[in-house]
């Protein structure tokens, strides 16, 4: 009898369910004293994060809370949601963070749709807040408690009570353990659908582990990090990041709004060593003025995590100048943020910065926890040759998938197709097995029967020293099908025409792919950056020919 053969079964000697829960009981357990969250003036240690969570968890229960509810919460980069990510866990529920720019209709839907029993909200949001459970039917309306943030804008109280003296009904020695199987839901998370609903994205305890592992290996993370909340919490439930940093007993620096000055000074007071977000966050900061720019000569670099949309070659490099490191990954909402990284590799760092910045644009390869990356054509699911020019879509497969889609089993049905999680992005497969987007399926130009990828012309674009910001979409044409249209703003008081910006992609761009429109303003965008395309090809079919 071989050892394969020999039965030997888990037993509770070798075998736990993997869950982030058993990040925070180890970093409150070992590090009880270390600073472990900074919101404003105030500081809470591990030990008291560890108490708070517990109180929470200890509250939900009290209220009826159990294995598989939903625990909802709306709210900026605040301690709640941070806490939020750990309590309900503790309690079997699952965590359903909102994305605080939806509209009502669309929360009072995510709410009804995701069965919420408590909702936890921000002044902040208490309008729209409001009109959303107004459109609720009465018996379908959670519990309400408030977060009266000392930081937050003036606004109106919706709940039955203040989230402190909610926690403060808990109690702190409230004991909890591992789920029971570590394919249990922890959270769900809607995506930002362009047309009808959003789908409801469900991931369980084990993905998120071994993500927020995955994101300590990708970033070689050292215990103790200082990481600055410039993406939003509620995103993705922030890449893992909430996870990930209790993990390492860091120490979690929360962020209201993303703005340049205050990003800055947050650096600098607190000696921030990582942080993450979209490329606008790092062109925020590219263009800041140099006034609100601190001495950070004598700081090794601050470690940058860029995902969410493709990062113009420009925006890096510009970025990387100013003493940053920049770490290239994507990912999806459907499979917990950030799976595959841009890998450096040492003989690279001899290149010019702009040929190093073009090349970490490329999306890279897979995270330790993502067991299957390929680009393959949609039709027949056959990996494309990798030769860097043959378009395919991008697929994955491994633990960091989702579940699926709530309620919707035909579109998990669709997601998963073949064995396989479609993407819907487009890219290409290097020689050296690293992937590049190049559209999404939807994006992707085509005109005259050619293929024109909206990211290469945006990061012509990019280039331009006036342009600050830029999108491209197909528009409509009767010759050859569409042709490309930029949608640009420019940097505060520079200027530039379209015949000028025009003229420089002519330059940098084969011709058949210039845009022939330009479009000035600014640009729709989601509350994680990302440009609103299908705001711009609306804007762009409607346009009147004598209007151009």
């Amino acid at each position: 009898m071989t050892a394969s053969q020999y039965d030997m079964p888990k037993t509770a000697a070798n075998h736990a369910q993997l869950s982030p829960l058993s990040f925070l009981t180890r970093t409150v357990a070992v590090y009880p004293a270390r600073i472990g969250l900074i919101h404003g003036a105030r500081r809470y240690s591990w030990g008291e994060l560890g108490q708070r969570c517990r109180r929470l968890a200890s509250a939900l229960a009290a209220r009826g809370i159990g294995h598989g509810d939903t625990v909802a919460i709306m709210a900026p980069n605040v301690p709640a949601l941070f806490e939020a990510h750990f309590a309900p866990a503790m309690v079997g529920a699952v965590l359903n963070a909102l994305n605080y720019r939806l509209d009502a209709a669309s929360i009072a839907f995510i709410l009804g749709h995701g069965g919420a029993k408590i909702l936890i909200t921000d002044r902040e949001y208490s309008a729209t807040m409001a009109q959303a459970l107004a459109m609720l039917p009465a018996d379908a309306r959670p519990l309400v408690i408030d977060i009266d943030d000392d930081l937050a804008p003036p606004g109106g109280l919706l709940g039955e009570m203040d989230y402190e003296a909610f926690l403060a009904g808990g109690d702190p020695d409230f004991t909890y353990d591992l789920p029971p199987d570590e394919w249990d839901a922890i959270a769900l998370c809607y995506t930002s659908g362009t047309t009808g609903n959003p789908k409801g994205v469900v991931t369980h305890h084990r993905g998120a582990y071994l993500n927020a592992m995955a994101n300590v290996a990708t970033w070689g993370m050292a215990l103790h990090p200082v990481y600055l909340w410039t993406l939003p919490m509620f995103h993705a439930n922030g890449w893992c990041f909430p996870w990930t940093i209790t993990a390492m007993a860091g120490t979690h620096v929360c962020l209201r709004r993303v703005e340049a000055g205050a990003i800055l000074a947050m650096i600098a007071e607190h000696r921030v060593s990582h942080m993450c977000g979209a490329p606008i966050v790092a062109n925020m900061l590219v263009n800041a003025p140099d006034s609100l720019w601190p001495d950070l000569s004598a700081r090794a670099g601050i470690k940058m995590m860029i995902a969410g949309a493709p990062p113009p070659a420009a925006v890096i490099e510009g970025i990387e100048r100013r003493g940053f490191e920049v770490t290239h990954v994507y990912g999806l909402t459907e499979v917990y943020g950030p799976v595959t990284v841009c890998a450096w590799q040492e003989d690279w760092n001899d290149l010019p910065p702009a040929e190093r910045a073009r090349i970490k644009a490329r999306q890279g390869v897979p995270y330790h926890s993502l067991d299957g990356l390929m680009v393959a054509d949609a039709r027949n699911m056959a990996p494309v040759p990798k030769d860097g020019v043959t378009m395919g879509e991008v697929f994955m497969r491994g633990n960091p998938v989702m579940k699926g889609y709530l309620k919707n089993q035909p579109a998990t049905d669709e997601a998963f197709a073949g064995g396989w999680f479609h993407t819907g992005d487009l890219g290409v497969w290097h020689a050296d097995g690293y992937i590049e987007l190049k559209d999404r399926s939807k994006d992707i130009i085509i005109s005259g029967g050619e293929n024109i990828s909206t990211i290469e012309v945006e990061d012509v674009l990019y280039q331009h020293p006036a342009i600050l910001e830029a999108a491209v979409v197909g528009r409509p044409d009767e010759t050859w099908g569409e042709t490309p249209c930029a949608f640009v703003t420019l940097k505060p008081d520079a200027a530039a025409t379209e015949a000028e910006i025009i003229a420089h992609c002519r330059a940098n761009l084969a011709r058949f792919k210039v845009p022939k429109t330009v479009v000035f303003g600014v640009l729709p965008k989601t509350s994680t950056g990302k440009m609103q395309k299908y705001i711009l090809r609306e804007r762009a079919a409607a346009f009147e020919k004598t209007a151009i």
